[in-house]
């Protein structure tokens, strides 16, 4: 197995760049800003931490593999039908305002815009522009390819992208999350012959949209550490009861936490999701980066420190899985590369110690 971390980074995501958000009621500029990513490619090259690719060519066909065909067609023509309805709404992004509820149908595909784009979307917080569909697609390519590294035997490779892509559902996008990258990578490294792939979701949000594709299955194992959603978002998904369904059942795990918790509670949850994960005999391990957990993020409320993650990179090393690393949210921008590559880097120190 190679060591080293290598990085392959989506250089269009900036063209994803949301102006405003619903936020609690009102419109608010995003928290989901490109210089999230630009911050962790500074402190990757600062730090020297192995290379910067670009991913590979990518067939498309393979998103089907996660998302039904109907959202991803949806979400590949939305902004030029979004203008089609009029022009100047090339000058906003689009935001969905109607969904439907219990009882309502979601089988037959409306020919209003608005009406599809909230049968596809779960909140009003995830704005869709012009370069939404080109960056997410490109993100997508990234965590493909990081999954062929660590195929080809790389110990770890880290996909750099956003949007996000966690919340991201088989047909559903929601929480600035369209394509589901960390599904991509699980589902790429079941299509090269890994028996059973661990996902591990370490966001302080949910990672529901990760959850529902899989909670039938039991070749991808889900385990997620989060705000207890009782409180926190997403809300609707994430309970310590849930544990899949069908043949998936027994291979989903989730481990919501109060908010508030330290470091030290929160390490010792990440170990009880580590030894599940070490219980279904998984070969790989794919984990959705989220360094939301800071106590500094906006948007969250546990307390964990700059110098925590080094130690949590360290007990991810220690799984032995070969691994990819998708990255998800981080609100405290300033501290946002910081936070993710020690992370990476206390996962390679451990690994080549």
């Amino acid at each position: 197995m190679m060591g080293g971390m290598l990085t392959i980074y989506n250089d269009q995501h900036a063209q994803h760049q949301g102006k405003v958000e619903m936020f609690r009621g009102e419109l608010v500029p995003c928290f989901e800003v490109p210089a999230r990513v630009d911050h962790v490619k500074h402190e990757l090259e600062r730090r020297g931490l192995g290379p910067l690719q670009a991913p590979d060519a990518f067939d498309e066909a393979l998103l089907a593999r996660v998302h039904a065909p109907r959202y991803l067609d949806f979400i590949a023509h939305a902004w030029d039908e979004w203008v089609a309805l009029d022009p100047s709404n090339a000058s906003r992004d689009a935001l969905p305002s109607y969904w439907p509820t219990r009882g309502m149908r979601t089988d037959v595909l409306p020919r209003s815009f608005p009406a599809r784009m909230g049968l596809f979307s779960f909140d009003a917080g995830t704005p869709l522009m012009a370069g939404s569909w080109a960056a997410a697609r490109h993100g997508a390519a990234c965590a493909w390819t990081a999954a062929q590294r660590v195929v080809a035997g790389q110990r770890a490779a880290f996909a750099l992208t956003r949007p996000p892509g966690h919340h991201a559902g088989a047909d559903f996008f929601g929480g600035y999350c369209f394509v589901n990258n960390a599904a991509v990578a699980a589902q790429a490294l079941r299509d090269a012959g890994v028996e059973r792939v661990a996902v591990l979701d370490v966001d302080y949000h949910h990672g529901n949209g990760t959850q529902a594709i899989f909670y039938e299955r039991s070749d991808v194992h889900f385990a997620s550490l989060h705000g207890d959603p009782l409180t926190d978002y997403p809300y609707y998904l994430g309970h310590a009861d849930e544990r899949g369904a069908g043949a998936g059942l027994g291979f989903n795990h989730n481990l919501p936490l109060a908010r508030g918790t330290d470091f030290a509670a929160w390490r010792a949850a990440l170990k009880t999701a580590l030894d599940g994960v070490a219980a279904v005999r998984a070969g790989a391990l794919v984990v959705s980066l989220g360094v939301d957990t800071f106590e500094g993020d906006p948007v969250a409320g546990f307390r964990l420190k700059s110098d925590d993650y080094l130690r949590m990179g360290e007990d991810l090393a220690r799984a032995g899985l070969p691994t990819v690393f998708v990255f998800e949210g981080g609100y405290a921008v300033a501290e946002v590369g910081v936070n993710a590559v020690n992370v990476l880097q206390g996962f390679e120190q451990q690994a080549a110690g």
